[in-house]
């Protein structure tokens, strides 16, 4: 027998330089259990990065158990941004660029809380126009973002027609955030001190023009997959994250209120016009998918109305306050959040004196969902598994930062 040989149990010979077959490949934790009885064998499969199936790049390794998820495990790094290190050699009135390419989908937001964060370091007072400026574009996006969801979830489930009829209205909310913003989804909108400009001539009755049909559509849509019984029971009792699951794991947004958790930032810790607005926060029961859906459903009823009273109400005034082109705020750390789509998107801020951020962490909230998904999945069949990715509505772009 060769030196470089060994007896090995149930493979006889390994030889250097061969994988030993009970151990896990390298880089990850988990090996096939359960095959040296007699029951049935379980296997390692990937699920990802492949982006259509798993919305975004994220790669899933599942161990199976025929079609039963045995245990998963999430494999992210394939979309890194490096937002945090890059915002070191921005100045503060660039960094709002890099965060719209955390939350691609919901720009508007992670500008908003950098902004608000470096507002704190410079003691600087927003005209209250920006405020309900702010306010209104988020609303706006927060709808262009769910109907994502919205469209995407009903493909997730087997669904098609509804996403095609989600898309029409996106496409007009895009219209209306390209007059406002310029761009249709990398805004660059919101700055420290306010924001870039005032609402431009016509787009209010754009607006109005939406918002006078959205609400029978939305019903429409409602009806078009919620009210569909093999929808129903593709998402009832199924994923449930309960109040101590989502509050172990850190969730916020709707994937927190659907296990019954009254927490929105707008009302936590009102920011921008929202203290100005009349507005309920939908909240769940159970947790399970069927309950992620009626909340988010609820939420674009809700960002309906306070678009409507953003744009009856929008005060008179300057747009963005009288700051310095080049920003150099004092010494000092802060953080700011804001509601976004997904949850609470957060920015701690760290300044040194210069025009450039010492330290930035911006918090987003899809990194604490995709964790929860590796307790969340066991148990379920596999054709469940992008159905409840789909549930949490995580973006990939902001959970590896």
């Amino acid at each position: 027998m060769s030196d470089q040989c060994e007896e090995t149990l149930g493979v006889g010979l390994l030889c250097e330089g061969q994988h030993d077959p009970g151990t896990p490949p390298a880089g990850l934790r988990r090996a096939p259990s359960g095959v040296d009885g007699l029951s049935t064998e379980h296997l390692i499969i990937n699920m990802g990065p492949q982006h259509p199936s798993t919305h975004g790049v994220l790669r899933m390794i599942i161990e199976v158990d025929g079609e039963e998820v045995i245990a998963s495990e999430v494999s992210v790094g394939y979309l890194h941004r490096g937002i945090e290190k890059l915002a070191e050699h921005r100045r503060y009135d660039a960094v709002g660029t890099l965060m719209d390419r955390g939350d691609y989908v919901s720009g508007i937001m992670g500008e908003l809380a950098f902004a608000l964060a470096a507002e704190q370091l410079m003691e600087v007072d927003v005209p209250r126009k920006a405020h309900w400026l702010r306010s209104l574009t988020s609303e706006l996006n927060r709808l262009a973002s769910h109907l994502v969801w919205y469209g995407t979830f009903g493909l997730d489930t087997g669904a098609m027609g509804q996403f095609l009829y989600a898309m029409r209205e996106r496409e007009a909310l895009c219209d209306i955030l390209e007059a406002i913003t310029g761009q249709r989804m990398m805004f660059n909108y919101v700055r420290p001190g306010g924001v870039v400009a005032d609402l431009p001539v016509g787009v209010e009755e754009k607006i109005r023009a939406f918002l006078a049909t959205f609400p029978t559509y939305l019903g429409e849509y409602d009806q078009l997959l919620g009210g569909n019984e093999i929808f129903q029971a593709r998402v009832k009792g199924i994923g449930v994250i309960d109040r101590d699951m989502a509050l172990a794991f850190g969730l916020t947004g709707a994937n927190l209120r659907a296990a019954g958790v009254d927490f929105d930032v707008r009302k936590a810790r009102p920011y921008a016009a929202y203290p100005e607005l009349d507005f309920e926060v939908p909240l769940g029961t159970v947790g399970d998918a069927w309950d992620r859906y009626t909340v988010r459903m609820g939420e674009m009823a809700q960002s309906a109305r306070m678009i409507g009273q953003l744009i009856d109400g929008m005060p008179e005034g300057d747009h963005i306050a009288k700051v310095s082109k080049i920003i150099r705020p004092a010494a000092g750390e802060v953080y700011a959040s804001v509601e976004s789509s997904r949850g609470e998107t957060g920015v701690h801020l760290v300044s040194d004196g210069t025009e450039h951020p010492y330290r930035m962490h911006y918090r987003g909230p899809s990194l604490y969902a995709v964790q929860a998904l590796e307790e969340l999945l066991p148990g379920h069949l596999l054709g469940d598994v992008v159905m409840l990715i789909g549930s949490t509505d995580v973006m990939l772009g902001e959970i590896d930062r």
